[in-house]
């Protein structure tokens, strides 16, 4: 019996939509809000460099464009943090004047779209699991600028499961965990040809001893990552605590307070 690998792990999510066309554009047209789907692809360098030399090169997981000139930039990421935000804006920006070559007309700028699926929660004040950024007007947000747009999809959000392609990607890429068991895995997935190859992609028998662990060391490295964010996370609680207290001790003593009753009253 088959056991799958994790789809959401950067070796296995990068030989799925990184080497499979027809599978990234699937994945394209049912999460992007595009106005003509896209028909065709052509992979290119996953690298941004900036021209500033002291400013770090950045590299997604998946990057494209299609006949129309679009570009798409894919990622996937474990964990949620203000710098990979700032990071997928950078990526975007770059990818966007980076098109422009000397002489060349500002009508041969084509938008960028970032898909950016995300392992964690940020948004703890919405339920929703999807969120599409555009640069609209304020005042009338369906005045628009062309250029950049962002998705980001909170996959621990997400629990629907109708069989559009949009909620079977998702449940693919939530649904399927390290050494699940094809028995396991839900006959609307399997049903789906496009589906039916990912999980093919995810086999673990396909996959050699080199590349298992390089698999099982990007879990650790993750496991590393979330253990410091943690860790500072905490640190930043625990000074943000001792502040407070010790403004509410100066306000008591200003206000006549004597000090050892102020610190008697705030329980130090």
């Amino acid at each position: 019996m088959s056991r799958y690998l994790d789809p959401k792990n950067d070796l296995t999510f990068k030989r799925i939509f990184g080497e499979h066309k027809h599978l990234l554009m699937s994945l394209l047209n049912a999460l992007l809000p595009l106005s003509s789907p896209v028909v065709e692809v052509e992979y290119i360098s996953n690298e941004l460099v900036p021209e500033v030399p002291y400013v770090k090169h950045s590299v997604v997981d998946v990057r494209c464009k299609d006949l129309h000139g679009r570009q798409f930039l894919v990622e996937m990421q474990m964990l949620w943090s203000e710098s990979f935000k700032q990071r997928v804006v950078f990526n975007a920006s770059k990818a966007y004047v980076k098109q422009l070559r000397r002489g060349q007309e500002w009508s041969a700028i084509q938008p960028v779209y970032v898909l950016a699926l995300v392992n964690d929660v940020f948004d703890h004040q919405s339920a929703a699991y999807y969120h599409h950024f555009a640069i609209v007007n304020l005042e009338n947000p369906t005045r628009r600028l062309d250029g950049m747009e962002f998705v980001f999809v909170e996959l621990p959000k997400f629990h629907q499961k109708e069989d559009n392609m949009k909620e079977l990607w998702l449940s693919f890429l939530t649904d399927i965990k390290d050494q699940t068991r094809d028995s396991e895995v839900a006959e609307r997935l399997k049903l789906n040809s496009n589906i039916r190859e990912a999980l093919g992609c995810l086999e673990e028998s396909s996959y050699n001893d080199e590349e298992l662990e390089a698999y099982d060391t990007y879990w650790d490295e993750v496991s590393s990552e979330k253990t410091l964010m943690t860790s500072a996370r905490l640190e930043g609680h625990a000074e943000g605590r001792a502040e407070g207290l010790q403004e509410a001790l100066q306000r008591l003593i200003a206000s006549g307070m004597s000090e050892p009753q102020a610190r008697q009253s705030l329980g130090l």
